[in-house]
């Protein structure tokens, strides 16, 4: 997927002539996907280039960076993947900055009984059936849903039934399509999709705070990259973000 991932992104650049004619190259965590394709035609609306958009876990876009993909931003869904690019100095000046926060919740397929209980009432019927969720090794939202099971002490019970995917939009189709009965998703997430029902929200202080930090890339060239991460921390971009449900100053967590 990591290699995939890279060769999409090179033939997009091969297709514009110059950096002229098209925005810079953002990788971005999933989760982010609707809210920032918002806020990316505001931009353009503006008279600016359409910025290049690329979305996957924030562990398989910072394995892209570290191979070189030509990209020029990256926001990553929660702070490690950001500081080991910061390590190994693939970051440009002057670092990160958070754009916004999220929060987790548990859903089940729309349609089904669904009533809003605890996390732990919400889990012991699990049974057999399986729980999606982002791969707790490598993707931030299954590393935030793990520490919050583990916080909560469920985590021994239900471990084996988890159903490991590889970003959060994937665990939440899993829930969609009905192969699973249960996923830990964000509250973003959730609220977009009509085919699923918040069963119970994971308390904030369960797991670490998820936080979105964004950064120029080292080796970005675009004329535009700083402007667009400046555009992304500004009061109609955060609006955007607040709208589809991201933690802000406007709408904390």
């Amino acid at each position: 997927m990591v290699a995939f991932g890279l060769a999409c992104l090179l033939i997009l650049q091969a297709c514009a002539p110059d950096p002229e004619s098209r925005g810079p190259v953002v990788l971005a965590a999933s989760s982010l996907q609707g809210s920032l394709e918002e806020a990316a035609d505001l931009w353009t609306a503006q008279g600016h280039a359409p910025p290049v958009l690329s979305f996957a876990s924030s562990s398989a876009l910072a394995r892209q960076i570290e191979q070189g993909a030509p990209a020029d931003l990256f926001i990553s869904a929660d702070i490690l993947w950001m500081d080991r690019l910061a390590d190994m100095r693939l970051l440009g000046a002057p670092g990160a900055r958070i754009l916004m926060g999220n929060r987790l919740v548990i859903v089940r397929r729309a349609g089904e009984s669904a009533s809003t209980r605890s996390p732990q009432a919400v889990l012991a019927n699990l049974g057999e059936k399986r729980l999606a969720m982002g791969d707790p090794d490598s993707v931030p939202a299954g590393r935030y849903a793990r520490a919050a099971l583990q916080k909560l002490g469920v985590w021994p019970r239900v471990e084996r039934s988890v159903a490991r995917a590889e970003n959060v939009r994937a665990a939440l189709a899993l829930v969609e399509r009905g192969e699973a009965a249960l996923g830990i998703v964000y509250a973003t997430d959730a609220a977009a999709s009509s085919a699923v029902s918040i069963m119970a929200e994971l308390p904030a202080d369960s797991h670490p705070r998820i936080a979105y930090p964004a950064a120029l890339l080292a080796g970005s060239s675009h004329p535009d990259a700083a402007a667009f991460l400046d555009f992304l921390a500004s009061k109609p971009a955060k609006d955007i973000f607040a709208r589809h449900g991201f933690c802000t100053a406007a709408l904390p967590c």
